[in-house]
Parts: C-alpha cells; structure tokens; sequence
C-alpha cells in the first residue's frame, strides 16, 4: 500500500510519470474462483479436474486446423499406422502361407479395425479441416466439406475403403482383395509433414523415416523372389529357394544381398530367372542409390549449422596466421566461437531473424528478452511499444572473462544491459579495486546515453567476471525510437536528470563541528564572500586600512586632474583670442579619450596624412611623490 500511495503520488505532481499498472475492469470484478473438486479415496484426498474439463478435451472441434492441432497429428498417426499394416503384411499374405484357415479370425479382425480407421478419416475428420482460399482461413462447416469432397484426395480414400473383401464369399480368404487399401498414402505423406513440424530435432525422424523406405523395399524384393521361386517350383534349381529355414528370413536375405549389390548368389539357370535378376539388378542399383543420396542430404541438412562454424573458425584462424596474430589473441578468438556456438546455437541471432516478417521477430523477441528489459528500473513507465521496438534494436555481443566492457575516459556512447553474466566495476587508486558486481537484469551506461550534452566519458572500468552476454543500445538507436513517443521521451529526460543529480553529488565531507556553550545560541558564522576577500586583500585591520588608503589615493588623484583640466582650458581660450587667423583652416585640437591616473594619459589626434583617421597616443609618466 505504502509503494502504491507513493506511485500515485508521483503521478499527481507530475503527470509525465505513469503508473504502469491498468485499471481493474468490470470483467476482472466480476470473475469468481474456479471451484476446487476433490475424490475421496479411503483415507486420502486428492484434487482431481472436474469431468467437464475432460469432456471439453475430448470434444471433436467444429473445424481443425492442421498446422497447430495437435490432436489431429495424433489421429494421423492412428491412420498412418493402419496404413503401415496393410502395406506390409497384404503382400506378405498374399506370397508367404502364413495365412491359414486356423489364424484368418485374427488376420479378419485386423483388417476390419484398420477399415474402421479409413472410415472415420472419411466422414468425421477430414470434412473437418480448415483450407485456404484467397489467402483467407476457410472454417464453415460446408465449406470445408464441399472442399474435401471437391479434391483428388477425397477419390482416392472412397476408393480405399471400397469393400472387396465382399469376394471372400466367392473366393475365398484372399489378401489380393485388399489391396486398393494401400492407396491411402497421402494420409501417410501429411503426417510426415505435420509432425516434422512440431518436432525439435526433425532430422532424427527424418533418418528412420528413409531407413524405414529401405527396409519396406527389401520387404517387397523378398516377396517377389519367394513367388518367382514358388512360380519356378521350390528347390527346383540352385537360384530359386530350396524351401528350408525361416522362409521369410531366407528370402529377406537374399534380397538384401541382391538390392545392394554383394554378389556371391548363384547364377539363374533359366530365361525367367535371368530377367527376374536383371530388373533385380537394375531396380537394385536405382533404389539403393537414391537412398543413399537422400540419406546424405538428410545428415547434410541437419550439420548444415555445425558446418558453418567449422568453416568460419577455420576461416578466422587461417587469416589470423597469415597476418602472425600472436597465439594469446587467437586462443581467445577460438574461445569466443566455442562459447558462442554452444550457449547459442548459432553465431549470429540476428542473420536467422531478418528471414522472417517484423510482426513475427517481435513474438520472438518478447518471449525471449521483454522479461529481462521489463526488470530495468530506468524504462519503468515508458510506453510498452517503445519497449517492443526498442527490443527489435537490441544487439547482443558475448565477452570473454577478463575482457574491457568499457574503460575510464572513453566517450560513452552506448548503454549495456545485462542479459547472461556477471560484470564488475572496477574503481580505486591503481584501478583494479572491485567497486560493485553487476548481474542478470543490471544496467550500466545509461548517464552516457541519456545526456542531452554528450560526450560524457566513462568514470570506471567495467570488466566481465565470467562469460557475459550483453545488450547494447547507443544512442543513435534510442533517439529515432523515442521521435516516435514523445512522452516516454519526457520521462526518460526527467529520470536522467534525476541519475545525473544522484550520481553526480561530490563524495561526503567530515561532519561539521557543533559549536559549544553560548556559541550555540548565536549560530554557526557564515564563510566571507570570495570576492570581498579579493576586493580587501587581507584579514583583519590590515586589509581595512589598505582600503582606506587606496580611497584617500583616489580621491586627490581625481582633484589634481579636474585643476589641470581646467587649467588647459583657460590657456586655450587667451590663445585663440590674441592669434585670430579667418584665412588659415584652424589646427584640429586633440581630443582627450579620458585619463586613467597621473602616470598613464591615453589621447586621440588626428593623422597629418589624409584619410588615415586618427592617432592613438599612449604616454605613461611616472607618479611624483610629494
């Protein structure tokens, strides 16, 4: 109460600082407290959300919107993997006896679970999904089902739930029948793209996803040389697979052996089993390749980053030999682009940032640096989006321990904040007394920054104790940012005179000592004027009769020249008067400017010469002494 009465106080007498809190609205007033529910279980008691949060979770939404539900992410996983299963075991059904009469009620009871899936994906979800048109969110319930129905999508899942497996009845428990499931795959393709979007590390799915494409096509060669070597005849020649071991093993062997070309197989004997090995050989030679190549871009992708260093360090270092850089400078050098990487990521925030719109550079910002500028003492008040904009303009630079943030006697034309880090402020005779430590949150340099004069030198060293990271904002930055908020401008003014008056008052001297016994009734003396003392010259009588002296001085010196001025006078006017000359041009009388004291005469005349104006003459006589 009492920090809030101050505030408001504040704010009364000078209606440029603001409170930074808001009014409380009616909204605020009026809400209540949630209820608390509890479940009793024996003798303990526990808090438990109520059921209509659950209801409320597990509620299907008027519309979905891909990119950020990540509810429909895990129902695509749900479809992606009934997809899975018709993909690998239809063609493993349908070329391996591993369907039999005694297992079909369970192979049954798959299928129609995974048809159950493709169902629900049909009629309740994908009707459900938010599209752009025009640049626009399309989410009316019609609308997006028109849409569904509308896409190349929509022909391709009726088709995968057709039901085929009606020619059971006719023919038997066949897998064939099954196949047009497998045309699912776009459901496949989204959920790959969906969920290397939420993920942090991407490129780890993105490895097993191409070793699962590997595998999945080595899965199918073996099929395909289990039926050739059915259609053949099992053991018939020393190709085809004599029909001993794991039958599945078998095969999966020698596909593999094959796809990747290892050789050591035995050679066909007939036509087919020659072309059934040549197109092994060349689709082998193709698949494998290609994922190769993709594997490769896929590490290359994600040590894109890791590259990048490497390359500008060995860049750095190769230009620091060339030049004879002694080893101290280039170990701190190879320091800084170690730290930076490993506490960053990256070596420089701003080059990932200008890639995107300003609006999304903001969100960044303030989630990752408003809560530090917010703690500042000196930007409290100011308008909220001049602190955004100001947040866009911060530079961050690491220090290494030990270096020189700034030093005494610089012009300071910049203001640090503390973002990471320790910083101390060295001070004292021989300049290495630690005066205070500055951490997380601390500010330094703002005097120099805020001073309306400038060129404000710095009064301390400030060094990094430890690896600190540090905002910068100079001056340049802050005065085109505050063009714009005239207000936030006035208090930053008022509140940098009120740091320069603080932390510009000299240091406190001894204390005064009180006078004792009837003194104290009088009061303390006040100090004489300098400039009486000047004017006396000395103390006491002394200086007294000095003056006194120097007046009486002055004083005749001022009569003996009105008597000689009008002495002159006189002797000029009995000289014109005897010597009359009409006919002659009159000598010009010289003028007297003024005289100082007896011994200096200072006078005007004019010159012989025409049109040179007039003489000074100065003659300095010396006082005679009576």
């Amino acid at each position: 109460m009492r920090e809030r009465a101050t505030v408001y106080k504040e704010k009364l007498k000078d209606p440029v600082l603001s409170s930074p809190e808001g009014s409380p609205t009616k909204e605020d007033a009026e809400a209540k407290p949630e209820e608390d529910h509890y479940c009793d279980m024996l003798c303990c008691k526990f808090k438990k959300p109520p059921l209509k949060k659950y209801m409320e979770h597990l509620h299907l939404p008027d519309s979905i919107d891909s990119y950020t539900d990540r509810r429909y992410v895990a129902w695509l996983m749900l479809v992606t993997v009934a997809y899975n299963w018709n993909c690998w075991f239809i063609p493993l059904r349908f070329v391996f006896p591993y369907q039999t009469p005694s297992n079909t009620i369970y192979w049954f009871t798959m299928d129609i679970l995974c048809d159950i899936c493709y169902l629900c994906d049909l009629l309740i979800f994908q009707p459900r999904v938010q599209f752009l048109r025009g640049g626009d969110i399309i989410s009316d319930r019609v609308e997006m089902k028109k849409f569904y129905h509308s896409s190349m999508k929509f022909r391709l899942d009726v088709i995968s739930v057709l039901p085929f497996d009606i020619l059971y009845f006719f023919f038997g428990f066949n897998p064939a029948f099954r196949a047009n499931r497998m045309l699912k795959h776009n459901t496949f393709f989204e959920f790959n793209d969906r969920l290397e979007a939420i993920l942090d590390k991407a490129y780890i799915y993105r490895v097993i996803r191409t070793t699962g494409y590997l595998l999945f096509i080595l899965h199918i060669n073996a099929c395909l040389y289990y039926w050739a070597s059915d259609y053949e005849g099992l053991g018939s020649t020393r190709w085809v697979y004599d029909g001993k071991g794991n039958m599945y093993l078998r095969c999966y062997y020698w596909a593999v052996r094959t796809l990747i070309t290892i050789g050591g197989l035995p050679e066909p004997q007939t036509l087919f089993e020659i072309v059934f090995q040549l197109l092994n050989f060349f689709l082998g030679v193709f698949v494998f390749s290609s994922l190769i190549g993709q594997m490769r871009d896929v590490i290359g992708a994600a040590t894109a980053g890791q590259n990048y260093y490497r390359s500008c360090m060995d860049n750095t270092v190769s230009y620091m030999n060339t030049y004879s850089i002694p080893r101290v400078v280039q170990n701190r050098v190879r320091t800084w682009y170690e730290y930076t990487w490993d506490s960053q990521g990256m070596l420089d925030e701003s080059e990932l940032l200008e890639q995107m719109p300003t609006k999304m550079q903001l969100a960044i910002a303030i989630d990752v640096n408003f809560a530090i500028v917010n703690k500042v003492d000196l930007f409290k008040g100011c308008d909220t989006q001049m602190i955004y904009d100001m947040l866009l303009r911060l530079k961050s630079i690491v220090y290494l321990p030990g270096d020189f943030v700034c030093k005494k006697g610089e012009i300071g034309r910049e203001m640090y904040i503390i973002k990471q880090g320790e910083v101390q402020v060295l001070g004292g005779p021989d300049g290495k007394k630690v005066l205070v430590t500055l951490r997380a949150g601390a500010v330094f340099g703002e005097i120099s920054l805020l001073a309306a004069g400038g060129g404000n030198r710095r009064t301390a060293d400030v060094v990094a104790h430890g690896f600190a990271n540090l905002f910068i904002l100079d001056k340049k930055t802050l005065n085109e940012i505050l063009l714009h908020y005239p207000d936030s401008e006035k208090l930053l003014m008022k509140k940098a005179k009120v740091l320069l008056k603080t932390k510009g008052k000299p240091p406190p001297g001894p204390p005064v000592q009180q006078p004792r016994g009837l003194a104290s009734l009088f009061g303390q003396k006040q100090e004489t004027p300098k400039l009486f003392k000047a004017m006396v010259g000395g103390k006491g009588k002394e200086g007294l009769a000095k003056l006194l002296q120097l007046k009486r001085q002055q004083d005749t010196q001022n009569r003996e020249n009105k008597s000689k001025e009008k002495a002159r006078e006189k002797a000029s006017k009995q000289k014109s008067l005897k010597k009359p000359n009409t006919g002659a041009k009159p000598k010009p009388a010289v003028m007297h400017r003024g005289t100082s004291n007896e011994s200096l005469i200072i006078s005007m005349s004019p010159s012989p010469r025409a049109g040179e104006g007039e003489i000074l003459k100065v003659e300095v006589k010396e006082k005679n002494r009576k």
